[in-house]
């Protein structure tokens, strides 16, 4: 079939989407939704049989739903209406929530359903849920329905069948927090319904804020309201009962930035002590292998984080452990530099180049491991540098489900580094590498196999998919062959440092980010710029829309496997 995907924004569900239907054999184009008359043109260049609407933010034209089939994905239960159905969700403690597949009518999410699943609900933050348990009953909707279509069947049951209600959307007063009067569990549900945006409203040192990404702080305690610790990035906020850890906030001002919270707040936490917090990155050691579990909210590394988790492998490695293994959490694995904490600089184009000489220095660490064979478990998506951060192991496992973005072009053309000129071609050969650089499109698990990227597939369940990784790398380390492929390995480096030293690729990899950086060219600042404050687009890259690629005659490649 011919498949529109018409979204908002291409964000995690629509690039899931857009994989697993060209994996089925689907024609598949997007369309971001910037303007009514730039739709109708899509309709009519494209003429898909279908389109779906994976992530919107406005109704379709009626003009369009009545000439061609529309399909919406809505984050709630049967019957459930209104444009914050998975923040009440969240903020009303179901127990149970789903994803239904509505048709295209004037009202939004009052058309014929197509599909739904249900899933249990678990405390998580509100993207966490997004990206696993709705996106999974998303992709199950819309293949059930393209099933239907297939068939020559049509809606299965009408817009008012089910259990759900219409709601409004989130009021501030919904998201707002009280210190004195809430418990840090009751604050911690309104933060993690507020995930992403908008975020959670609350007043710190007499200054308002939106806050994110926060957890419980066991055993601590204070004064309602009082800041009584930091840690690393953190601050730690009391509630009348229990504390919180607040990892990020961001000022309520337009075009304001979501930072690490003690930055935002670093005259304001001086003098408070450090307290032991949740640590980004953790060691655990087992039957001879070193699992080292790291999480950076969304996926980006500052050069502190850089730096700490660069610290973490030091301290792996001189475990004297045969075996390590680096995984992240199950939503993201990383997404390199971080570009809030560049945005906020005093000088960008310094805060780029200390953040990318960090993060190399990470690289060169896990690739400078002759004493142990280092698995990257990718539990989680990955982009930009983050998923040349995962080449420099020597193994790549991937869950199923999970996205790669392996390239940085659409950052303003940026070049990269992270040795990616030495891991790519060494991993995937040089025309793969060229390919993987410049398409431009999300992949899965299927491509990044036959590319080289990934070395194994893992469960699409993220637990089961760790419990393969712990059960796979004890039997490696066990296993009397390691002594054999710990050689191998060793003389491997050695003859490609002998052929071209690292430091020459890092070299000429960091002079062309000089330019990106320093250079004539604001491109890479700009893109930057409009990514973190969330600028409208303008028009669809050509990359993602094969009408408009086609129109102008331009071949991306993007039938390349």
């Amino acid at each position: 079939m011919r498949i529109l995907l018409l979204c908002h924004g291409f964000n995690s569900l629509s690039q899931r989407l857009h994989v697993d239907l060209r994996r089925a054999g689907h024609d598949v184009s997007v369309e971001l939704d910037i303007h009514d008359d730039l739709t109708r043109e899509a309709i009519a260049m494209f003429a898909p049989d279908l389109v779906i609407a994976p992530f919107l933010k406005r109704p379709i034209p009626a003009d369009v739903w009545r000439k061609t089939l529309c399909l919406i994905v809505h984050p709630g239960i049967r019957g459930d209406k209104g444009p914050s159905a998975l923040d009440w969700a969240i903020l009303s403690d179901e127990p149970v929530w789903g994803v239904t597949l509505v048709e295209a009518r004037e009202d939004m999410d009052a058309g014929p359903v197509w599909a739904w699943r249900e899933f249990k609900m678990r405390q998580a933050r509100k993207s966490s849920l997004y990206r696993h348990e709705v996106t999974e009953a998303a992709v199950a909707c819309v293949f059930e329905a393209i099933e239907r279509l297939q068939r020559g069947r049509r809606a299965g049951m009408p817009a008012n069948w089910g259990k759900g209600r219409q709601r409004p959307a989130c009021r501030k007063a919904d998201r707002t927090i009280d210190p004195a009067m809430q418990t840090a569990g009751e604050a911690l549900r309104i933060i993690q319904a507020s995930d992403g945006d908008p975020g959670a409203l609350v007043t710190i040192a007499g200054q308002p804020f939106l806050a994110f990404d926060a957890t419980v702080a066991e055993g601590l305690s204070g004064p309602p309201g009082a800041l009584i610790g930091r840690a690393g990035g953190r601050v730690c906020l009391a509630f009348a009962t229990g504390a919180l850890w607040i990892g990020h906030l961001r000022r309520p001002e337009k075009g304001a930035l979501k930072l690490p919270a003690a930055r935002l707040l670093e005259r304001e936490t001086a003098d408070l002590p450090a307290l032991e917090a949740p640590a980004n990155c953790l060691l655990r050691i087992e039957g001879g292998v070193g699992f080292l579990d790291f999480h950076f909210y969304n996926g980006a590394m500052s050069a502190d984080d850089c730096d700490e988790m660069r610290k973490a492998v030091v301290a792996a490695k001189t475990s004297g452990l045969s075996v390590l293994v680096l995984q992240s959490d199950a939503d993201c694995w990383s997404n390199g530099i971080h570009l809030g904490v560049i945005e906020s600089a005093a000088s960008p184009a310094d805060e780029s180049w200390c953040n990318i000489n960090a993060m190399n220095a990470l690289v060169l660490e896990i690739i400078d491991s002759p004493d142990c064979i280092v698995i990257a478990g990718l539990i989680g998506n990955a982009g930009a540098g983050g998923v040349f951060l995962s080449l420099a192991a020597d193994e790549v496992w991937m869950r199923g489900g999970v996205i790669l973005n392996p390239h940085y072009k659409d950052m303003g053309n940026l070049y990269g580094s992270e040795y990616w000129t030495y891991l790519l071609p060494a991993r995937v050969g040089e025309d793969r590498a060229r390919h993987v650089t410049q398409a431009r499109l999300p992949m899965g698990i299927d491509e990044a196999m036959t590319l080289g990227l990934v070395t194994r597939r893992l469960a699409a369940d993220a637990a089961a998919a760790r419990a393969e990784i712990c059960e796979s790398t004890l039997a490696l380390a066990a296993s009397p062959v390691l002594a054999e492929r710990l050689a191998e390995k060793r003389a491997r480096r050695d003859r490609d440092e002998a052929a071209k030293p690292l430091e020459a690729y890092r070299a000429e990899e960091l002079q062309r980010m000089r330019r990106n950086f320093y250079g004539f060219d604001p491109s890479y600042h700009v893109a930057r710029y409009n990514f973190i404050r969330k600028t409208p687009k303008s028009r669809t890259p050509v990359t993602l829309a094969v009408h408009r690629a086609n129109k102008e005659g331009v071949d991306r490649g993007r039938n390349m496997r």
